[in-house]
Formats: C-alpha cells, sequence, structure tokens
C-alpha cells in the first residue's frame, strides 16, 4: 500500500513476469496509483482477485507437470536455516535492532516528505544495513521463533525499503502520496511513465522509465459510459 506501485502482472490475467506466479491486490499497484484512499484494496480484491484466480486455475491445468530442482530446494533450506548457525555472541547481528535501525532510517529519510538528498543517504545507508541482514542470527528452535522469522525477512524488508527509495529518487515531482519537497509540481513526463525496477542475478537493483501502454478502447468506451 505505502509503495503506491506493486509487481508488474500481466493486466487481463495478472500472472506476474515469473510463469506460474499471480498476484492481486496493492501488491500489483492496483486500479488506484498514486492514491491513498481508504478501502481501495476491497475494489483491487474483488476484481483482480478474482481474475487472478481463474487465470491462475487455467495455468495450473494447462501445466500440470513440473519438475522440482533438488539442489535448489537444498540451497534454499540452507539459506533458510543459515540464522541457526550464527551466534549472536560472535560478532553477529540481531535482528530486531537490524528491523529497529530501518524502520528509523525510513521514518526519518524517506517519509512522506523527502528530498533528493534524503533519499541518497538512505540508499547509502541501506548498504551497512544489508551486510549486517547477513549476519542476522537467531537462536532458540524453529517453533514460534519470532527471532529466526525476523532475520528471514530482512532481506524482504530490504529489497521493499530500497525499492521506495530509488522509485522515489527518480521521480523528481510530487503526485498523490508521493511528495517531493524539491520537487513540488506534478511533472507531464512522468505522468507518461511508470517507474520499474528489478534485481539481476547479483542482486543489484536497477531502474528505467516505462512507456505507459494505452487504454485498450473496450475499457476507455466503457469509462466515459460510467462517467
Amino acid at each position: 500500500h505505502y509503495i503506491m506501485g506493486g509487481v508488474k502482472v500481466h493486466a487481463d490475467t495478472q500472472m506476474t513476469t515469473a510463469p506460474g506466479l499471480f498476484a492481486a491486490g496493492e501488491c500489483a499497484a492496483g486500479l488506484h496509483g498514486a492514491n491513498r484512499l481508504g478501502g481501495n484494496s476491497l475494489w483491487d480484491l474483488l476484481v483482480f482477485g478474482k481474475l487472478a484466480g481463474e487465470h491462475a486455475a487455467q495455468y495450473a491445468k494447462a501445466n500440470a507437470n513440473v519438475s522440482i530442482n533438488d539442489k535448489e530446494v537444498d540451497a534454499i533450506a540452507k539459506d533458510a536455516l543459515a540464522p541457526f548457525e550464527r551466534d549472536l555472541n560472535n560478532s553477529n547481528e540481531n535482528p530486531f535492532q537490524i528491523q529497529h535501525d530501518l524502520q528509523d532510517m525510513m521514518q526519518d529519510l524517506v517519509g512522506i516528505a523527502r528530498t533528493g538528498s534524503e533519499l541518497e543517504e538512505a540508499i547509502t545507508k541501506m548498504e551497512g544495513l544489508w551486510a549486517r541482514a547477513a549476519k542476522a542470527a537467531s537462536g532458540g528452535n524453529r517453533g514460534f521463533n519470532p527471532g529466526w522469522h525476523t532475520a528471514l525477512e530482512l532481506k524482504h524488508m530490504l529489497t521493499v525499503a530500497e525499492a521506495i527509495a530509488r522509485a522515489a529518487l527518480e521521480r523528481k515531482e510530487s503526485r498523490g502520496g508521493h511528495y517531493r519537497e524539491d520537487f513540488p509540481d506534478k511533472s507531464a513526463e512522468f505522468g507518461k511513465v511508470n517507474t520499474s525496477l528489478v534485481k539481476d542475478a547479483s542482486g543489484k537493483m536497477t531502474i528505467r522509465q516505462v512507456q505507459k501502454e494505452k487504454m485498450r478502447e473496450d475499457l476507455q468506451q466503457l469509462i466515459e459510459e460510467f462517467k
């Protein structure tokens, strides 16, 4: 919701760029763009959840035979259990403290009103947080262990935080709930594009501007009739 964007999906099927993975609701940007009125998510869930469910079922029926790569599964399991292999008393990091520091940094530098210099500082500080997250340690067992859960979630929190900061830095304008104190007005240039971020195989996040697609004539006609 607070990203005011989301996972790229096909407009009709709601399938993401990862074949077989579907997304619906505000995690897929939704109808409302930069608008942050309460209750928006209900429309997204009803309309696009229906589309995603129908097309996910069709995809599953058409692609029944899948193969699992055991080496990939083992690597993911090993990575997930890595926090248990680290000792908090041996120069490793407390995941709760990293989460707290990320929250403070985002509140101070990437809040509702932000500037380019603040966003650049936030992106620089995230490099240190990423390094600390790689050392996040967890004691105890696997059952009901919030420390372990937080250690696992840190990479996702940091990915989303970095995407928010980089997209906000790229958009040199103010629109809807996105406000740049150094660019307080709307920009005609940015009104024609979507800001797209992708992580490559090395984990580096790249950014580009994608021209918005023209709305289908039947949908445009429907909107005009509704007006």
